[in-house]
Parts: structure tokens; sequence; C-alpha cells
């Protein structure tokens, strides 16, 4: 029987399949010992009627690895607080080892976050977590809420693990607003794919994800520099396909591609995803 996805939460559990299955490679990345009941049957089911997805796994789990490294590192450089849009099924707050007096909040909407409440009750988080049930495409709301933590610490992360790709260059740009014009909202880690990438990926998932209005959209041609003129620069790049590789997790022709010299800057058609590191500019006094 054909599963669809009915709406963006879907993904979630999609997403959970793949840190579900690095627990059972013989030398994991990472672990995570509650994506297998977050994923379920129907994220399993999900992923099984998605050959591209499931030809390309190594890219989820690298996406992964490189958001836990970005964060680590930035944690341990003194981050007080955490706010992770668009949070889904994520479990770094039980599986990761952060500081007790971490501030780490969740955004994502009241039925996602009531599933993944249910999946994870009785489990205890090694920081401070904090859910808050909200729809991000309602930006006075959220613009509300990004001024009211904004008050309250010194020094904030923003994470958006795959959400950009859902959002137009317009929502893109005005999300960045939003965050920059905070003035504790200093760092930002975020996945971007490059218009290759989303040629490709409209091509072989697009049909399955827009049935439940979650359309592959952004994919900016100058890569972050898109985000300088909204107050935000890269200060750190890392590709899915060459951390692959280090790891000993792409395949074998990507492991000769990968040979090539990295061009300093992506050709816009070249298929290409990576995380990126921006550090928002200081707000002229």
């Amino acid at each position: 029987m054909s599963v669809t996805i009915r709406d963006v939460s879907d993904t979630a559990l999609w997403a959970a399949v793949y840190r579900a299955r690095e627990n059972e490679h013989p030398r994991p990345i990472f672990r995570d010992p509650f994506a297998r009941n977050l994923a379920g049957t129907r994220g399993v089911e999900i992923a099984a009627q998605m050959p591209f997805s499931e030809k390309n796994a190594w890219s989820w789990v690298t996406r992964t690895y490189l958001f836990d490294r970005f964060i680590d590192a930035r944690v341990r450089d003194g981050v007080e607080t955490v706010l992770n849009l668009g949070a889904g099924l994520d479990t770094r707050p039980y599986r990761a080892h952060l500081p007790p007096a971490l501030r780490w909040i969740e955004v994502d909407l009241p039925g996602l976050i009531d599933y993944k409440e249910r999946c994870l009750a009785g489990e205890k988080p090694s920081c401070h977590l904090e859910r808050i049930r909200l729809d991000l495409a309602d930006v006075a709301a959220r613009c509300a809420l990004f001024r009211r933590i904004a008050d309250q610490g010194r020094r904030v992360l923003i994470i958006t693990e795959g959400v950009m790709t859902y959002l137009t260059a317009v929502q893109a740009a005005e999300l960045a607003d939003n965050l920059s014009a905070q003035p504790t909202f200093r760092e930002w880690v975020l996945d971007l794919a490059s218009p290759g990438l989303l040629r490709m990926l409209q091509k072989n998932v697009a049909s399955q994800l827009r049935s439940g209005g979650a359309a592959l959209q952004f994919a900016p041609a100058e890569g972050a520099a898109f985000f300088e003129p909204h107050g935000w620069v890269s200060t750190d790049i890392q590709g899915l396909m060459k951390t692959a590789v280090r790891l000993r997790r792409a395949p074998l022709l990507m492991r000769l591609l990968n040979l090539l010299p990295e061009p300093r800057v992506i050709p816009p058609s070249r298929p290409w995803a990576g995380v990126c590191l921006l550090t928002r500019r200081p707000l002229p006094d």
C-alpha cells in the first residue's frame, strides 16, 4: 500500500529512519537510541518509497554528523542558548553530551511536538529543555518569540536542520532578517543545497513531498552569500560529499570525484549540499 506524505511533519519521521539505521552500522559516526521509536512504522514505510533517498542515505547521516560537530564546537565556545527552529524529531538534548546549564529551545508545530513528547515520555534531557508549539510561518508570532528569547540570553545559537530548502527565497530572506535583528542571536547553523542538487531532488523526490505541501524550493545560486545582505556572513562551510568521503561513507564514484579540487565558489549547476556556520554582523549603533 502506498504511503503518502501528509504534511511537512512527516519528513521528520523520514529523517529519523536514517538516524536509527546509524545505530546498526559497524562504525557509527553518532548514536541516536531514540530514533527508531520516533520514526515508527510510518517513517520506515515513507523511506521505503523514496529509492533516490535510500540510495543516498549517506547524505542524511553526514548532515546529522556535521550539525553535531558545529553545535558541539559552539557550545564549548560559550553559547548559552540553542534555538532549534523546525526542530522536528531531533534528540540532541537527550543523546548529546551537553552542559546541564545550557538552555535548549525547540520550536515546531503543535502536533509534531505532542507526538515527540509521547515518544520520549520518561526520558531525561542532559540540559534545560523547553519546547514551544508554534507555526514558524506566522511571522508576527515568531518575531515576538525571537525578541523574548533574545532578551533572556547573551549568546544564542540558531539551528535550522532540514528546514531552509522548504522555504521560498523571499521567506528565507525574511527569516534571516528577523534573526539578525536580535543582538544576542550570534550564530546560525543551517544546511544548503545548490540549484543543481535542487533540480535533481525535484526530479526524484519532489512529487512525493509536494503531495503533502512540502515543496523543495530554496537553493540560492550564490550559496551562503545569499544571507550577507540580511546580516549574516559565512565563517565555515563543510560539504556533505567531502565529509562523507573522509568518514568512509561515500560511494566509490563520489570518492573518485573527491580527488578533484574543490572550487572556491561552487558552480550553481553542480549538485552540492553542505552545512554552514553563519555569524551575525554587528548591528549599527
